[in-house]
């Protein structure tokens, strides 16, 4: 979990699921421990032996929690899925950990939920006042509550049935006591991944959790797809009317494991050419381009090598801090960047310095970082984003300020720039960052990204939240 004075955007959450293979839920921890950038919060281990099914959900890391023989011999059987959580809809409370399991009339079913459903509020309402009761405040309970009360017969057309009446980003993978299923929504936002371990399928949010595990990635879960596993082999149906895919831009800009593949070039490869690009369109005097580490590692190398200007690690990052200090007092509060960061002195001092990072929220960070620079001897200090400014919020699984904590939706650059204390502060064109993507407007298979945090082109409705969160405000 991530400090509450960090001003980063959250991250979201990471799905993982196995079929048929000894030692699933070995291979599960494995898979979620790739996945652990996408949530800290918590994690979960739901396994099937044939006959019971099996759950362990515990707050913290992966590692803490699932690190012995003894806690993964609770979780026999031959499939599992798993879950790491970051919350964006729902508290931050042990009964929200996922997987979520229910058993239904038609059996135990499991559900492992990246995304967020836009119409929460009302399916909620309806399903209370027809007699449901909630176990949680997650979104995830949601979708258990609408396959259980389903009338349809099979499994299969109580999840279409339920589909049908959520609004969101979601990628799910659900475990019964005959299958392993994967979905994805009608956008493709959130994403999920099919791969192979000998012979076993895997679904995952990112190929590093199949490397992880050495598996082979078969190709990604396409958008609206819902992918059934079962002993007799896997079968695709796609419920929804086709339209276009909308991946979410932030996998490749921020989200993704730098070694995840997306669309054959490694999620690295993309940041890299952000940084290329953003050295295109910034021409600046400088003696070190220096990341802010580690988000703007990949994306500053770039920068230098486009510019010529030499890299530096003139930041160092400590990897020890974090739930020690999520609620630091006030009078430690002050320290909390120094807490993470430090400052290379060496690299630094009499340098006309480039700062790269690859988003800026709130920019309360981004100014304690540029004042600890200079308060190092750097002459000037600039700093870069390797994507365009955060304009809007995000409903579709990303924990992200609201209008009023956005600085680029309250503040002009000269004004965000005055608010950093950098002598310049420059963007990457939005342009710019759908061309190191690989956008070609001839290419009729380029690209168009979920990219509502720039534009505030909302691909699904949003009224309902907007509504709520009006209400909530008054």
């Amino acid at each position: 979990m991530y400090c509450k004075y960090t001003d980063r955007i959250k991250d979201e959450c990471g799905v993982f699921g196995i079929f048929g293979t000894e030692e699933a839920s070995v291979l599960t921890t494995l898979g979620l421990h790739s996945l652990q950038h996408r949530g800290q919060e918590g994690a979960g281990i739901v396994s099937f032996d044939g006959k019971n099914f099996h759950s362990i959900r515990k707050q913290g890391l992966v590692g803490d929690n699932f690190n012995n023989t003894d806690t993964l011999s609770q979780l026999p059987g031959k499939t599992a899925i798993g879950h790491v959580r970051y919350s964006t809809t729902g508290e931050s409370k042990p009964e929200n950990l996922q997987p979520l399991f229910a058993n239904l009339a038609i059996g135990g079913f499991a559900c492992a939920h990246n995304g967020n459903l836009t119409n929460t509020f009302s399916l909620k309402k309806k399903l209370v006042e027809s007699g449901s009761i909630f176990q949680t405040s997650s979104d995830t309970e949601i979708i258990l509550q609408l396959v259980a009360r389903s009338r349809k017969k099979k499994l299969i057309d109580k999840l279409r049935d339920a589909l049908s009446q959520i609004q969101g980003a979601y990628s799910l993978i659900i475990l019964t006591n005959k299958k392993l299923i994967g979905v994805k929504d009608p956008f493709g936002i959130r994403p999920l991944v099919l791969g192979d371990k000998n012979g076993s399928p895997v679904l995952a949010s990112e190929t590093c959790a199949l490397d992880m595990i050495g598996a082979k990635y078969v190709r990604d879960i396409e958008n609206g797809e819902i992918v059934i596993i079962t002993e007799s082999g896997l079968e695709s149906i796609k419920p929804h009317k086709q339209i276009p895919e909308r991946p979410c831009i932030f996998e490749r800009i921020y989200f993704a494991s730098p070694d995840s593949i997306v669309n054959n070039k490694t999620v690295y490869t993309y940041r890299k050419a952000l940084g290329v690009q953003l050295a295109e369109e910034n021409k600046i005097s400088a003696d070190v381009v220096v990341p802010i580490p580690d988000s703007g590692v990949s994306a500053a190398i770039g920068f230098s090598q486009k510019s010529s200007i030499p890299f530096e690690l003139g930041i160092i990052r400590s990897h020890y801090v974090g739930r020690t200090f999520i609620e630091p007092s006030q009078s430690i509060r002050q320290f909390g960047v120094k807490l993470k960061h430090s400052v290379n002195k060496s690299c630094i001092e009499n340098k006309r310095v480039i700062l790269i990072d690859d988003s800026i929220v709130r920019g309360t960070t981004a100014n304690k970082i540029v004042k600890m620079v200079f308060e190092a001897g750097a002459k000037e200090v600039h700093l870069g984003i390797s994507c365009p400014p955060i304009k809007h919020p995000d409903f579709y699984g990303i924990d992200t300020p609201n209008y009023s904590e956005l600085i680029a939706s309250k503040f002009n650059l000269e004004d965000m720039t005055k608010m950093v204390g950098a002598n310049s502060l420059f963007f990457l064109s939005l342009s710019g960052t759908y061309k190191a993507m690989g956008f070609n407007e001839r290419n009729p298979k380029s690209p168009q990204f979920t990219d509502h945090c720039f534009t505030g082109d909302y691909p699904i409705d949003i009224s309902e939240i907007l509504e709520i969160n009006s209400k909530s405000n008054d």
